[in-house]
């Protein structure tokens, strides 16, 4: 028998019960994949931490402020308890995606970004096992973690039952024996002398209000302890993926540009029409382009033009016109067209029809632009931009996908990411901010326009911020409709920062505190519509003078 079979294990150690028939370690083998193996003490502290920071950001909190340490903090346990821990430019990419959407969360969150949040943590619980986080796969890597994650739950438990004492008994008898002799004759000494037991004994009461009040503070409800609970089965499924390969990822094919020798070419029978399809459409976008640039280009807009309809649905409706181009060039180049003798071709007229749908990218920039001159921006016109944005950059991945034969599944993940960007770009920015930033500047610069943008849409702290300069505005409708303004969103703060002090940490915004900070520091300017009937008065001849630019 061998001399190690029946050895002690070592202080601190976890056991795990051999692994049943049939399965395998935590090795890679020929195919990548990662398996089950023994649970280790990181990954049970890292459990524990996950338990500790749900309860703390989500059953004990009360803000985005929690949220965001927990989705900075998740990473960071997920390194410390993960059994893969393949570290990559991927996991670091998606783990500064996070950081910058805690800091968003900190300046002032909003209920999507959870969401976002959410997607993010598990793409990065994904780029541990060595997996690319692509739209598709991590949706499925989250459906399976939740499916699954009841697996991990077992092997962690039986993790926990199997941890031996990290000091042995001869140690911690040498430091209880003498204790408890110490606390034994101590307490005969305390009780001989009346005045010291007394002190000792109010001491003693105190120190079990303290204990009992921390007991009840801190005792689970039925909802805290189903929370444990959820992050535990989390947790395992993130620790313990039972998805370990590629699902939804592009396999190696032979391209047109590279066909082996046994791979003849031949003639697609929908060659003309596409040929002709491609013909067509070029013709068309020619004879439209010249319209828009001798409609909208270069010309000066008569009262009443109709900016609504042609600058903001107009610039709409060729947003569609390209997504329509996108997804008519990715279906024409793919299946046997890709091997007919005539593809370079077919390739010159893309390359002429790409050019033109560039140059209507440019139109639908140049629409926005109009819109956004007649009267300001808004968080809608922020969206359009990066819809436009992340049309124009499918666009181009169709045409890497035809010069370099890439495959359908390689487009898709990528336009999908691509969309994915936008959203969190769009979750990262103080949009609200930047948007009003830009409207007092160009209000403070005499184009009154922008101004119905602040009467008639809902603004955040942040854009609040960006208001004070307009105080100093000309326009006696506009200085003092801010003012009123302003008046109206210092007492909600001050209502939100009397609520914020019954709660924690986890409600903090710093949005919302920086705006009180400088509300307070403006009292004078907006104290005299602190009555309800004057402050709606000057906010409804603030509405109804902008409204002249609406």
């Amino acid at each position: 028998m061998d001399s190690h079979s029946h050895s002690d294990p070592a202080p601190g150690a976890v056991l795990e019960a051999p692994p049943p028939s049939g399965e395998r370690v935590s090795t890679p083998n020929s195919t990548g994949r990662l398996t089950a193996g023994p649970v280790t003490t990181p990954e049970l502290l890292a459990v524990l931490g996950f338990i500790v920071l749900a309860d703390l950001t989500i059953y004990r909190g009360y803000g985005f402020a929690g949220m965001a340490a927990l989705f900075a903090g998740g990473p960071i346990l997920l390194l410390i308890g993960s059994p893969q821990r393949r570290l990559g430019l991927d996991a670091g990419v998606v783990g500064t995606m996070l950081l910058l959407l805690a800091g968003s969360l900190v300046w002032c969150g909003a209920g999507w970004h959870l969401a976002v949040g959410t997607m993010l943590v598990t793409a990065f619980a994904m780029t541990l096992t060595g997996l690319r986080p692509y739209i598709v796969d991590v949706i499925l890597f989250a459906c399976v973690t939740i499916i699954t994650g009841a697996a991990g739950l077992s092997r962690h438990l039986r993790a926990f039952s199997r941890i031996t004492p990290p000091i042995p008994r001869a140690t911690w008898l040498k430091v209880v024996l003498p204790a408890a002799a110490v606390l034994g004759f101590g307490t005969l000494f305390v009780c001989a002398n009346p005045d010291e037991a007394k002190t000792v004994g109010q001491w003693l009461e105190q120190a079990w209000d303290v204990l009992s009040d921390a007991i009840r503070a801190f005792s689970p409800s039925l909802p805290e302890a189903l929370l444990w609970v959820g992050a535990t089965w989390i947790a395992g499924g993130f620790f313990r993926p039972l998805l370990t390969t590629q699902v939804f990822v592009d396999r190696p094919r032979n391209t047109a540009g590279a066909a082996d020798a046994d791979e003849p070419l031949f003639e697609a029978h929908l060659y003309p029409a596409l040929r002709n399809t491609l013909i067509a459409v070029i013709v068309l976008f020619a004879a439209y382009l010249v319209f828009e640039f001798q409609t909208l280009w270069f010309r000066v807009f008569p009262k009443g033009f109709y900016y609504s309809g042609y600058a903001h649905e107009g610039a709409a409706w060729l947003t569609g016109a390209l997504a329509l181009a996108t997804a008519a060039l990715s279906a024409i180049f793919r299946g046997v067209v890709l091997q007919d003798p005539r593809l370079p071709r077919l390739r010159k007229l893309a390359w002429m029809w790409s050019i033109e749908n560039l140059l209507l990218a440019l139109a639908v920039y140049h629409r926005m632009s109009i819109y956004i001159d007649f009267n300001g921006m808004t968080r809608m016109r922020t969206v359009g931009l990066l819809g436009i944005t992340a049309v124009v950059v499918g666009f181009v991945l169709v045409l890497w996908k035809i010069a370099h034969s890439r495959s359908f599944v390689w487009l898709v993940n990528r336009q999908l990411w691509t969309l994915a960007t936008a959203v969190f770009v769009y979750a990262v920015l103080p949009v609200d901010f930047l948007v009003h930033s830009y409207n007092v500047r160009r209000i403070l610069a005499g184009d009154l326009a922008p101004s119905v943008q602040i009467s008639v849409h809902p603004i955040d702290s942040g854009g609040i911020l960006a208001l004070p300069p307009l105080l100093t505005c000309d326009d006696e409708a506009i200085r003092e409709g801010v003012r009123a303004l302003l008046a109206e969103r210092a007492l909600e703060a001050e209502a939100v920062e009397l609520r914020r002090a019954t709660e924690n940490w986890t409600s903090f915004q710093l949005a919302d505190r920086l705006l009180l900070d400088r509300l307070r520091g403006l009292t004078a300017e907006w104290s005299v519509y602190s009555d309800p009937a004057g402050r709606e008065a000057a906010l409804r001849r603030y509405r109804d003078y902008a409204y002249q630019w609406y």
